[in-house]
């Protein structure tokens, strides 16, 4: 690793251990937040006197310069100087001179680049802030285009009851909205300054830390320069909450394979985000959905991996913590990517509402208002749910639908039976009977794509 700083070292590094430490490779991604983080230090040292406004303008000029030149791409990282951090300050002392080595004072790499994150983390939770209400839009917008359409609901994978397709759509609405609100909740924890905690101690010069605040936009200081240097949980709490909206995805995506399957022949996913087979001229495979499902694995993954790599750590600051970053890259990439490629198919795709009718019929899925007919006669809950369970049994024996028996084998059942029974046994009336808040009744329904709308 780098002798850059300091003189007590009078061996060189061996080349593996070099190749080992080095993080320029990833953490170059991290250099217009380092230098924002960069030029509002230089700017407070100058302001309050500890190194000469001269020299703070000229850094302040110098870095503004290598931003552009990084932009450009003309600025060669050198995994020689290990980090981000280091391959723009010698950059600066290149282009200004020794003005440039006053930069550092004040503070260190470890409140540097926990500065750095803080500063790039707080962009990528309000990009997948945009990006959940853009996905939550498109689900708005599905469920509105499909307001009278039925299917089965299931539990266990079982037909179960009838309900709106809209209903189930706006589900996915509800988790992806509590997603918003972890987001929103983490963004005020990530909005904290550490940078003036130095290397652990905090500083002996008279920097103004609410200076730097102000002009970075964070909401405030760190109240501690041990944690502030050493505490990774904003990192760990941000996959968390990825690994949430991921697993918000696959769930999604599941049904998505489900449905578009022979078997089911509810929807079908636009062309754009299917593929075919190599072998089978036939194949029309939702390979989006499938690989959204199959990327959780890796987020699950680097939340795994930042809490693995902190929990063993004394304070304060130690090498490890250089490898919190790739994972949490990987972890933000990922969920970006995967949110914005669900948001652009959604409206790809069509939906089969004839053959979401059809599987209303199967699986007595009348059942439950069938007893619930019986309890309105005056009979026990549990007593119907005995009656109707012995009448299934007759249907599963006789190859029957419950619509189709007729009323005077239901009433060889139970006497209660009357003719109105029949009006119960529709899929409209079904679902018109669950008119509770948060319930499948159209008027329901309605009034929730309005609140839905109204959230966005």
């Amino acid at each position: 690793m780098s002798k850059l700083w300091g003189g007590r070292f009078e061996g060189q590094t061996d080349a593996l251990v070099e190749q080992l430490g080095e993080s320029v490779s990833y953490d170059a991604r991290l250099a217009p937040w380092d230098i924002r983080g960069s030029i509002a230090h230089a700017r407070m040292l100058g302001d309050r006197g500890i190194i000469k406004k001269g020299d703070a303008q000229k850094i302040i000029r110098g870095l503004k310069a290598i931003a552009k030149d990084i932009e450009h791409g003309k600025l060669k990282w050198d995994t020689a100087l290990e980090d981000v951090h280091t391959n723009i300050e010698v950059a600066l002392v290149k282009k200004i001179g020794d003005a440039g080595k006053r930069l550092h004072t004040g503070r260190s790499r470890n409140d540097q680049i926990a500065t750095d994150v803080r500063l790039w983390l707080r962009d990528q939770v309000d990009t997948i802030l945009e990006e959940l209400v853009v996905l939550q839009t498109a689900l708005v917008d599905f469920a509105e285009a499909h307001i009278d359409v039925i299917l089965p609901g299931f539990t266990h994978m079982q037909h179960a009851q009838p309900v709106l397709f809209a209903h189930h759509i706006l589900a996915y609405f509800e988790m992806f909205k509590r997603d918003r609100e972890r987001f929103h909740q983490l963004r005020d924890r990530v909005n904290i300054l550490p940078l003036g905690s130095a290397a652990m101690a905090g500083t002996p010069y008279p920097i103004d830390r609410k200076q730097v605040a102000k002009e970075l936009g964070f909401a405030g200081i760190s109240a501690n320069s041990m944690d502030a240097v050493s505490d990774r949980d904003y990192q760990i709490e941000f996959c968390a909450a990825a690994s949430m909206v991921m697993m918000h995805l696959s769930r999604m995506s599941e049904e998505l394979i489900l449905w578009s399957s022979p078997g089911f022949n509810f929807v079908e996913i636009g062309d754009a985000f299917t593929t075919g087979s190599s072998i089978m001229p036939q194949k029309k495979n939702p390979d989006v959905a499938e690989l959204v499902r199959g990327k959780v694995g890796r987020v699950y993954g680097d939340l795994s991996a930042i809490l693995t790599m902190v929990k063993g750590l004394p304070l304060t600051y130690n090498r490890d913590l250089q490898e919190d970053k790739e994972a949490l890259f990987d972890a933000s990439d990922t969920v970006q990517l995967c949110l914005a490629v669900f948001a652009n198919m959604i409206p790809s795709i069509t939906v089969n509402a004839d053959s979401m009718a059809a599987a209303t019929r199967q699986g007595f899925m009348e059942a439950t208002d069938m007893a619930d007919y019986l309890v309105t006669q005056g009979m026990p809950f549990r007593e119907a749910h005995g009656v109707i369970g012995r009448i299934v049994l007759h249907c599963t024996r006789e190859g029957l639908t419950l619509p189709e028996l007729d009323l005077d084998l239901l009433q060889g059942y139970s006497p209660l039976f009357k003719h109105d029974i029949f009006k119960v046994l529709t899929p409209q009336a079904i679902v018109g009977r669950r008119n509770n808040p948060g319930g499948t009744a159209p008027a329901r329904v309605k009034q929730a794509l309005k609140q839905a709308r109204k959230s966005l």
